[in-house]
């Protein structure tokens, strides 16, 4: 027996306690993970910011960022709701045919495989909202580390298993895993793995999302993959306001080295503002400095993507961007006409680092097909005075199916860890736009639906008693109750 076929045993064993607990007894043992990882910090940070080359104030925020998270699951678990319990209660009287019993909630899914990101060292690795998403809905997790940070992987997996242990769950609970691509497909393709997360490369979600729906009994996978998150500037908006909205686009296009999946790299406007805007943007980008990016091969591979689009003809070239060593990544900036936009999907891929095309459209009415031809991305945004979306509702449906956050004004950076967001979006954004991995929707990635029909009373869930003894919001012959 291999080691990952341990692992997973131990995962097994795990998932059938899980299933016996009560909600405290999940959200306590979230709340005491936040705890372990917080008497860490003084060490945990210098570690990310170290292996990472982030800078310690970013680590601290993303520090925060996970900490809260953690506690907002913990919450939702706590609450309760989120397994929709419904009830149809019997009819025997019913004709032609007597109404049975029906009761309906979520239940976990089983054993999650998580890879970590390497450009968010804590927020979306080891403690991040993949595994406490899972964790919440009482799945054993089975953490991939990511190897551009692996003492900083070490220490927060350390962390979690002290908090299994001081909660008295089992040990596999939670299990950190090192390895290669090929350790990560033996996790994958495993007979008790049930579903799969990841925050990575195309190439890689790709790969997962292949080996997952090729096993003999395929399993989700949640692989968000990147994404070029277009802004769409209208006229009227424009005219008012070019120096703010290039400062923002400068300043959110460079953020984090551009290594955020949200920075926005492609910018459509319209030609009356094309050289305004073109030098305000410039202007702005010529004050950013050079940073170190996430690890050299990141660096390398920006450069070669620059290299690769500086052969094409139809791009402009406003800020070249020169590899002065290997961990630097310089801001660059190219525009395009968009009927040559429109024509080679090199310029719709993702450049992992401070790279942006401004893309210039002669008549608004090119939007229409502009917008039909993106493909699937995180975010879209749309900057237009409200008098100019009043007329357009054409072009906001159409960017819907495009996105899974459409934005109406500030920029796509930043990602608030709620309720109501929704982090992912249409393929290859995502191999699932349905599902999110930033705020508490995210829990239902790793549960499934179970119906009960005419089960015994005396071995209802709690969920789905008479009474509502959990006291949490429920639908009830078709009318939601919270008695």
């Amino acid at each position: 027996m291999s080691q990952i076929d341990i692992n997973f045993q131990d995962a097994q064993k795990a998932f059938l306690t899980l299933k016996t607990l009560d909600k405290n007894k999940i959200a306590g043992f979230l709340e005491e993970m936040a705890k372990q990882i917080e008497a860490i910090r003084d060490d945990l940070i210098p570690s990310a910011s170290r292996e990472s080359h982030l800078p310690e104030g970013r680590i601290t925020g993303e520090l925060g960022r996970t900490l809260g998270q953690i506690r907002l699951f913990a919450q939702l678990v706590d609450e309760g709701s989120w397994v929709e319990a419904t009830i149809d209660h019997p009819d025997p009287d019913r004709k032609p045919a007597p109404k049975p019993d029906i009761r309906r909630m979520l239940k976990a899914l089983g054993t999650v495989v998580v890879f970590g990101a390497s450009n968010f060292p804590l927020a979306f690795s080891t403690a991040g909202g993949d595994t406490v998403s899972a964790l919440a809905a009482g799945c054993p997790v089975i953490y991939k580390a990511h190897p551009a940070h692996p003492e900083t992987s070490r220490m927060v997996a350390e962390a979690i298993k002290n908090a299994v242990r001081i909660s008295g769950l089992p040990k596999g609970t939670f299990q950190h895993v090192e390895g290669g691509i090929d350790t990560g497909q033996e996790m994958v393709a495993h007979p008790l793995a049930k579903a799969v997360a990841f925050t990575g490369s195309f190439r890689g979600g790709k790969a997962l999302f292949d080996t997952c729906n090729a096993r003999e009994n395929p399993i989700p996978v949640f692989a968000e993959m990147g994404s070029v998150n277009p802004i769409f500037v209208l006229e009227g908006y424009l005219s008012k306001q070019i120096e703010s909205a290039a400062a923002a686009y400068a300043s959110s296009l460079s953020l984090g080295v551009g290594q955020f999946c949200t920075n926005p790299g492609l910018i459509f406007i319209p030609k009356s503002h094309e050289e305004a805007f073109s030098a305000a943007v410039v202007d702005s980008l010529k004050e950013v400095a050079g940073a170190p990016m996430l690890h050299e091969g990141i660096c390398h591979t920006y450069y070669q993507a620059l290299e690769a689009l500086s052969q094409s003809k139809k791009l402009t070239w406003l800020l070249d961007s020169e590899e002065t060593d290997v961990l630097t990544g310089n801001v660059a900036l190219a525009k395009v006409k968009a009927s040559d936009w429109l024509s080679d999907e090199a310029f719709q891929e993702e450049v992992f680092g401070p790279f942006g095309i401004i893309v210039v459209y002669e008549q608004e009415d090119q939007l229409q097909a502009l917008v039909e031809n993106l493909k699937g991305q995180l975010t879209c945004t749309i900057w237009a005075e409200e008098e100019e979306l009043k007329n357009r509702t054409a072009l906001l449906h159409l960017l819907e199916e495009k996105c899974g956050r459409l934005l109406f004004k500030g920029v796509p950076t930043g990602v608030e860890v709620g309720h109501a967001m929704q982090h992912g979006g249409p393929f290859p954004a995502t191999t699932d736009s349905r599902s999110t991995s930033v705020g508490t929707y995210a829990i239902k990635r790793f549960a499934r639906p179970v119906a009960y029909q005419d089960m015994p009373e005396s071995i209802w869930p709690d969920a789905l008693k008479e009474g509502n003894p959990m006291g949490i919001l429920r639908k009830v012959d078709g009318a939601w109750v919270s008695y």
